[in-house]
């Protein structure tokens, strides 16, 4: 499952709080007790597109696991039931059953069945999705497993489609099985379907019919077993794009608008099939990789097995395309090494799914490392890292979690992104030969059953020859990280390099293996040490004061730090350490220091040329350019940067840099910019001629309002949010209406100043009411506050005007409904 970025809108927080134990409320959740095992189930459906219906008719043949029973029971969320039957050769013997709270379907056997013995259930059944109450989570924004996208094409423009999303227990609201992570089963599904539609499974298409008029049956075999949460089905106007990799078919469905870019959005996809094969040495264990991208889909991405289904954010052109960085097409290969972390070895409970996910946004890193190097590896797991330590909240939890309300609550940073820190903290410890080969031995000892976090461990101790306990213990079963300080002492006497590293997170003390490197006269010298007490001093003894002492030289230890070494020795760290994190935090050191340092400023205007182009962003960024001297001396060094740059994101950066200095020398620059096919960019520019020629970026706005692409659309409305009138509101408004969660937040600000800043009390009704229920909808993320502070700043710009009382009173009850919502 790829995991919906909203972390980023809530404000950030500098360290974690103590780890409590686990809430009384929280219940512990055991694994699923096996009293039957799923073996082959077989669906027949057809769709009420008028009602969203399924109409579906099921055969599923089980076994007793360990003991013998008499009874089933199957989950089955919100259907009608009209029959349930034994199957005896090709006749129906009809059984007893209770339904009890739509959702457990009970089915006396009739007999007692021994262990092993297999029977088939014939179930005929009426799913209705849109009738159920369920709800979803943070990474899973909705459950109710079978979605009707615009049946009736009542919205102009929008395709109708079916899909559905199974993670977690979804998949039960449109098929009768036992909804757990813990049972595999072969599947075969064939779909009545209008002809002139594209179908979707998982497997392959064994059949294809016509079923009477304008339909068709197709049929999807799957003969592998894999878990009911990984069983889809999509339905619509798709184009598929066909590519292979070693034999299999490898294909790409997509709207028909976006189908010439297929090869554009997916086209890396049989390469990272033949990396991660040759990296496991587990080969691509599935007989097809499809994926498609679907509408208004409720997350990310989802990897059913050989059939990833994609949300909309995926689907670009060629220009949208330009844009794209690592992090736009990460969700690819994270749903890819699914297919291995996932789906042929599957986490035994949702308490496990780090043994999912955490390898998933691991995935994504060492794919990242083998087609551009380590520089963008390192610093993606690096970005991964940081929203995981700015989210406090999520310092409180433990990576493999027994104790939770519901299993939707386990989809979050500790899962993805500090797991994902993690399981690269331990192939640091371990080195690659010896963590890669514990990979496949996990692989190849669970092939297509389920596994859990000591099941990996013990891969790694088998491999590696050493009791991981200890790792496992603090990283997986309990929770939080170290917080440390670290301070240096030169005793020039004894010529004895000290470093004293101080834990000072509450509770017990972390074991942390790292490497600290000194730097004397241009020569490097290597300390493996270990820390096992909450404060600890390492000391070296050296032929001279080094320039730089390096502790955690390899950039991989997962902790909050505060580093006291000196800005010279940063600079040193920027010019000469080899990892690009260690210039990131050259960078951000410098960044608190450039008002009152030349030596900061000096590693802000170097690394504004770095090679890699994360720190050439980070830096530009920093740049405080409000600060006379800043400015003085950033200013050539931008121009000349811009003239020359080719990476988009840093042209944008740059863009919005030279807007800060407000010299309309760089008018043509920015004129000429708006022509960039680039959308960023465009953006950027548009914003930029905004800061020195408002009227003009005012005119130039109105030619974009047709464009609908966010980085565009969000520039026309932070113009119109300055200087456009009453006649721009609408725009803004429908704008933000139309907008995805992430680019609501992003126009939430630009739309706060307008309607302070217009003299409409509609306008201002109107956002008051979407601020206030943009607040109350991600109020888990902090965006209750924000909202709050929008609102109050918004009346403070209707203080003068004739209707200033009624502002003041929308807001006060506006943020009273904030405070009280749930």
């Amino acid at each position: 499952m790829g995991l919906l970025s909203l972390a980023a809108m809530a404000p950030a927080m500098a360290q974690a709080p103590t780890p409590p134990a686990p809430k009384a409320e929280s219940p512990y959740r055991a694994s699923v007790t096996k009293v039957n095992d799923l073996v082959h189930t077989k669906l027949d459906v057809r769709f009420d597109y008028a009602k969203r219906y399924l109409y579906g008719k099921t055969w599923i043949t089980l076994k007793p696991h360990g003991y013998p029973t008499d009874s089933l029971r199957l989950d089955a969320k919100g259907m009608e039931i009209k029959a349930v039957a034994m199957m005896s050769g090709g006749q129906q013997q009809p059984l007893k059953y209770t339904y009890t709270d739509a959702a457990n379907l009970r089915i006396n056997l009739g007999k007692t069945f021994r262990p092993g013995e297999e029977y088939t259930i014939y179930i005929d059944y009426v799913s209705k999705p849109d009738e159920l109450k369920v709800k979803g989570s943070a990474a899973i924004t909705d459950a109710k497993g079978l979605y009707f996208i615009n049946p009736d094409s009542a919205v102009a423009g929008k395709p109708v489609q079916v899909w559905t999303q199974g993670e977690t227990e979804g998949s039960s609201a449109w098929f009768p099985t036992i909804d757990r992570p813990n049972q595999k089963t072969t599947q075969e599904i064939s779909m009545t379907v209008p002809s002139k539609y594209v179908t979707l499974s998982n497997g392959r298409l064994v059949n294809s019919v016509p079923a009477g008029a304008g339909l068709r049956t197709d049929t999807w075999k799957m003969e592998l077993p894999h878990a009911p949460y990984l069983f889809m089905m999509a339905v619509g106007d798709f184009k598929i794009y066909k590519d292979t990799w070693r034999g299999k078919e490898v294909s790409y469905y997509l709207e028909p608008k976006y189908a010439p870019f297929a090869k554009q959005i997916f086209g890396n996809t049989p390469d990272m099939l033949e990396f991660y094969s040759n990296r496991l040495g587990v080969e691509y264990p599935w007989n097809k990789y499809a994926q498609i991208v679907c509408r208004d889909y409720v997350s990310g991405a989802m990897e059913n097995t050989t059939a990833t289904l994609h949300g909309e954010q995926v689907q670009r052109t060629d220009r949208e395309l330009l844009d794209r960085e690592y992090s736009g097409e990460s969700v690819i290969a994270h749903e890819l090494f699914h297919q291995w972390f996932g789906d042929y070895v599957t986490a035994e409970s949702w308490s496990n799914i780090t043994v999912n996910e955490t390898m998933a946004d691991f995935g994504e890193g060492i794919y990242l490392e083998h087609r551009d190097g380590r520089d963008a590896a390192e610093a993606h797991y690096y970005r991964y890292l940081s929203r995981y330590l700015a989210s406090p909240r999520d310092a409180t939890k433990n990576l493999v979690r027994f104790h939770y309300d519901s299993q939707e609550d386990v989809f979050d940073l500790v899962s993805y992104q500090k797991g994902g820190a993690i399981m690269d903290m331990l192939r640091t410890y371990l080195g690659d030969e010896v963590f890669f080969a514990s990979l496949q031995r996990y692989l190849k000892d669970n092939a297509f059953g389920t596994g859990e976090a000591h099941q990996m461990r013990l891969a790694f101790e088998a491999v590696s020859g050493q009791d991981l306990n200890w790792f496992y213990n603090q990283w997986y079963f309990d929770a939080g990280h170290p917080i440390v300080a670290i301070d240096y002492n030169w005793d020039a006497a004894r010529k004895i390099q000290s470093v004293t590293v101080k834990q000072t997170q509450p509770g017990r003390a972390f074991q942390l293996p790292f490497v600290i490197d000194y730097y004397v006269s241009g020569k490097v010298q290597h300390q493996a040490v270990t820390m096992t007490e909450a404060t600890q001093t390492f000391s070296m003894a050296l032929p001279a004061k080094p320039d730089l002492v390096n502790v955690d030289a390899n950039k991989k230890t997962l902790w909050l730090k505060t580093d006291n070494k000196p800005m010279g020795e940063f600079a040193y760290q920027y010019a000469h350490a080899p990892r690009v994190v260690d210039r990131l935090e050259a960078v951000a050191a410098a960044a608190k220091e450039q008002t009152t340092s030349a030596a900061a400023r000096g590693v802000l205007l170097a690394a504004i040329n770095d090679k890699f182009y994360g720190v050439r962003g980070a830096a530009i960024q920093s740049l405080k350019l409000d600060d006379k001297a800043v400015a003085k001396a950033a200013a050539a060094p931008l121009r000349k940067l811009a003239a020359s740059e080719k990476q988009t994101a840093v042209q944008a950066q740059l863009l919005a840099s030279l807007a800060k200095l407000k010299d309309k020398k760089d008018e043509k620059f920015f004129t000429n910019q708006l022509n960039s096919q680039s959308y960023g960019v465009q953006g950027a520019a548009l914003r930029a001629l905004a800061a020195v020629q408002p009227a003009q970026a005012l005119t130039r706005a109105k030619a974009f309002e047709n464009d609908s692409h966010s980085a565009l659309s969000e520039a026309v409305v932070a113009v119109y949010a300055k200087s456009g009138g009453q006649a721009e509101w609408a725009y803004v408004r429908n704008n933000f209406d139309a907008a995805r969660p992430q680019t609501q937040f992003n126009l939430a600000q630009p739309m706060a100043d307008m309607m302070g800043r217009l003299d409409d009390p509609s306008a201002f009704a109107e956002g008051v009411k979407r601020l206030r229920d943009l607040g109350v909808k991600y109020k888990t993320y902090g965006a209750d506050k924000m909202a709050t502070t929008m609102l109050q700043e918004a009346a403070k710009g209707q203080a003068s005007r004739a209707h200033a009382t009624e502002a003041q009173q929308a807001v006060d009850k506006a943020v009273q409904e904030l405070k009280d919502a749930k």
